[in-house]
């Protein structure tokens, strides 16, 4: 389950390493992004009305799987606003024996913009009929792998990596994804709200955080993790927002352990 701006093609090296470990890989572009059809005329914003409309989109990954009848048990893997989407299917039951996320999109770092705030003047913007627009502050509608410089993104330190990210972005503008729109960031922002209220998912979780985390809330993954019995928070010290992406060590370190969670329960 990829985040916001990703595709699927990007976690090439991922699935590479989760085949080398015995597990088939089974991945979506979520609606709006990746090579999945647009919602909007103007395609460079990151858009969408309601999060649970991303649900469907798990309902058709799971008719997939079974259609291609993947050897079960079953084990997801989300990263950023995949998982946000991850840990809602969890709650609807999705048919998996444990997961493991990656810097989860379980709140918004809104650089100390308070939250309610920051929902009530999504909404107003939304109401002003600017819920298609790109939100202040999103970056517009460039990719901002396009225009951030190396030493301030907020992904990875890994410099090979993220040139192959911009690589990408810069030669297949079929992928690439501008800012959120004012839209996405109220559905986002009623999204997570509404998850930390409910009680956590009986199952398995590896919930992976970074020390240099400045995408998503550190504060609201901690307090999942407080509140899930089954869960366990793995520290990555130097990590960005990117495991998967990071410096080798890095890497190595959530991808095996991610392996190993699913190793440990998938009998």
């Amino acid at each position: 389950f990829a985040g916001r701006t990703e595709y699927l093609e990007k976690y090439i090296q991922v699935a590479a390493e989760l085949n080398e470990a015995g597990y088939d890989v089974l991945a979506v572009d979520w609606r709006g992004q990746g090579l999945s059809d647009r919602l909007l005329p103007d395609p460079a914003p990151g858009h969408i009305a309601d999060f649970a409309d991303y649900q469907r989109d798990v309902i058709e990954l799971i008719i997939a799987a079974q259609e291609l009848d993947l050897p079960q048990p079953w084990h997801m893997l989300a990263h950023s606003m995949g998982g946000t989407i991850g840990l809602a299917a969890l709650m609807n039951g999705l048919p998996v024996r444990s997961a493991a996320f990656s810097a989860p999109m379980l709140g918004i770092n809104l650089r100390g913009l308070p939250e309610g705030l920051a929902l009530a003047l999504a909404g107003l913007l939304v109401r002003l009929g600017r819920g298609g627009r790109p939100a202040p502050g999103s970056g517009g509608n460039d990719s901002f792998v396009l225009t951030d410089p190396y030493r301030d993104n907020l992904l990875t330190s890994d410099g090979p990596r993220w040139g192959r990210i911009v690589a990408e972005t810069a030669s297949w503008p079929e992928i690439a994804l501008g800012g959120a729109t004012n839209d996405w960031v109220r559905a986002a922002l009623l999204e997570c709200r509404r998850l930390a209220a409910l009680p956590a998912p009986e199952l398995p979780a590896l919930i992976a955080l970074g020390s240099r985390e400045r995408v998503v809330s550190a504060e609201a993954i901690r307090s999942r993790v407080a509140s899930w019995p089954g869960s366990r928070l793995l520290e990555l010290p130097d990590s960005r927002h990117e495991p998967m992406m990071e410096r080798d060590s890095i890497r190595a370190a959530f991808l095996q352990a991610a392996i190993g969670h699913f190793g440990t329960h998938g009998e």
